[in-house]
């Protein structure tokens, strides 16, 4: 019988903050790495999201010895030709912080006008247990880019992100409010129907 224990194979302070707010089931324990024995190191070299985030579950859970989650997520910018995506936490030399990213972004977009600023939040989320089985699904949250950072919230590129239908940006939102629109939000709620057994009643579509 599997274990109750989650694994969730990110050294990301503020990604395991946000997934344990929205992954909560009843009879789960959610650890991090700094729960366990030993390091995890992974590359994510794969071409998409889908394949850095069964990577690295698989490598979590063979490792642990338990069921790993993790997730690659990204933003991807229609006038950048789907920039920076998969590269999104490596867009920039380190030391990579929230600033610099968006600082960087705001540049590359200076000269695009309002029409043309779209873009997309995209997160894949795979849990593996350690024979390799492996389950993804996914979510993502649509919007534009601002012309400057605006809020103190978030992490990442949330300055910069405004959700379609929104005034303000991810960064200036409660993290409830975030968490009911965003990318990962809508992804971990899929997983949480797997974990718990309800994953065959979503659509084939969201199941990789």
């Amino acid at each position: 019988m599997l274990s109750k224990e989650i694994l969730l194979a990110t050294n990301n302070r503020h990604k395991v903050s946000e997934i344990k707010k929205i992954l909560r089931l009843k009879g789960f324990k959610v650890l991090c790495l700094k729960d366990v024995r030993g390091k995890l190191s992974v590359k994510e070299d794969g071409a998409t999201f889908a394949e850095n985030a069964a990577k690295k579950a698989r490598a979590a859970a063979k490792k642990f010895g338990i069921r790993a989650v993790s997730d690659d997520s990204g933003l991807c910018v229609h006038a950048l030709k789907g920039l920076p995506g998969v590269r999104s936490a490596r867009f920039v030399k380190p030391p990579v912080t929230p600033k610099r990213l968006c600082e960087k972004l705001l540049k590359k977009m200076s000269a695009v006008p309002e029409s043309k600023r779209k873009a997309f939040f995209a997160c894949y989320v795979s849990v593996a247990d350690p024979s390799g089985r492996c389950t993804t699904v996914s979510g993502a949250c649509d919007g534009s880019i601002a012309r400057e950072m605006k809020g103190g919230r978030g992490f990442g590129y949330d300055a910069v992100f405004i959700p379609s239908g929104f005034s303000r940006t991810f960064a200036q939102m409660t993290s409830m409010q975030k968490n009911r629109l965003s990318h990962r939000g809508k992804a971990f709620a899929k997983l949480k129907r797997v974990l718990s057994g309800e994953g065959k009643t979503l659509p084939a579509s969201d199941i990789i």
